[in-house]
């Protein structure tokens, strides 16, 4: 066994890219991920047509003005105008303020404010229409305040809990985490072991009288090192860059990658022992790694997908390792609590690493 480790590590250091992949993709996955990867919209590009001229319409326009979430490209009195810069791809949205509005909020049948969203980019466009309407609120509130001051109650106490700013990189960074473990820990041991055999070099272990389970357990166990490396220096940046620490124990978030590691790695050894070449490892597991991505959690709610494919997620390792992170780093939870997820996780670790060690076959 000392041997086949001592292999291992030596083949591992020895490579030219293994070494800083390690370190670089970690650097670059959380130090520029975070920033171009955010669900937060902003600079939507805006074309107002006035026809009301108004006190209102003025203010509602210095608004758009002055927010960042809004670009505004012009301010006209014809709508042929506006979708012109719509059609132009320059403007994301038109607001249409109809003629004699701010008069006839007086009466009993106001005039309502049109809102065309370029529905092309849906997230951009309906988070843009929504971000309108507050902008619309808050005008009409301030201007009614002006010409009528009287006290009002507020009636809402917003509190966000768990991420009081809702700041999008506390959201994002655990998950970016999960990701590094899955490509270097799900990747790299396949990969080492279908190179091994496309060069012939795994031969020499093939008519040594080494068990299959001991030649496994010494292709893993470099990686699940490699991965918690990964994983430690993943958090040192968290901390450093983002100020982001677990607010539950570090223990929960180390035992939970464990279990993880152990079946992704173990996932990893699944697929090269049935594979013959590296493009057929990478094919698969990039196939694997699409569905892990767009189905566990990671990046959108599971309770948001239709009911077959919530159905599917329960036979996906990352989903109960998302849950964890995301529960452990901004809630504080404990490994009690999420018990469920941690005998889940422990289950499909001993499961894929029993089916690695019973796929590796000796050939002669």
């Amino acid at each position: 066994m000392r041997v086949l480790l001592e292999k291992e590590f030596r083949q591992f250091i020895r490579n030219a890219f293994m070494p800083k992949m390690v370190i670089l993709f970690p650097l670059l996955v959380m130090l520029v991920i975070p920033w171009v990867a955010t669900m937060d919209v902003r600079h939507v590009g805006v074309s107002v047509v006035d026809n009301d001229h108004s006190e209102l319409s003025r203010r509602i326009v210095e608004k758009l003005r002055a927010s960042d979430y809004f670009t505004l490209r012009g301010v006209t009195g014809s709508y042929e105008e506006a979708y012109a810069t719509l059609e132009a791809g320059k403007a994301d949205v038109i607001l249409s303020i109809p003629e004699s509005f701010e008069l006839s909020l007086a009466g009993s049948s106001p005039r309502r404010i049109g809102i065309d969203v370029n529905g092309t980019n849906a997230l951009k466009g309906g988070l843009g229409s929504q971000y309108m309407v507050q902008i619309v609120q808050q005008a009409l509130t301030e201007v009614r305040q002006e010409q009528s001051p009287v006290v009002q109650a507020d009636l809402f106490a917003v509190q966000n809990r768990y991420n009081p700013t809702l700041n999008y990189p506390y959201f994002m960074v655990p998950a970016l985490m999960i990701i590094l473990l899955i490509l270097i820990c799900g990747f790299l041991p396949g990969l080492n072991l279908v190179s091994e055999k496309e060069f012939g070099t795994i031969e020499q272990i093939n008519v040594t009288p080494v068990s299959r389970f001991l030649f496994t357990l010494a292709k893993l166990i470099p990686y699940w090192i490699i991965g918690f490396v990964v994983l430690t220096l993943a958090m040192l940046l968290a901390w450093w860059v983002y100020g982001l620490t677990p607010a539950g124990s570090v223990g929960a978030v180390y035992l939970a990658a464990l279990f993880f590691i152990l079946t992704m790695s173990g996932l990893g050894i699944i697929i090269a022992n049935r594979s013959s070449t590296m493009q057929q490892t990478m094919f698969v597991m990039f196939f694997f790694i699409m569905i892990f991505v767009l189905m566990s959690g990671l990046l959108t709610p599971i309770e948001s997908m239709p009911a077959w494919a919530r159905d599917i997620t329960y036979l996906l390792p990352p989903r109960y390792f998302v849950t964890v992170m995301r529960a452990v780093y901004l809630k504080g939870a404990s490994v009690v609590e999420l018990w469920p997820q941690y005998v889940a996780l422990l289950g499909f670790a001993g499961l894929f690493n029993a089916v690695a060690a019973l796929t590796y076959k000796k050939q002669s």
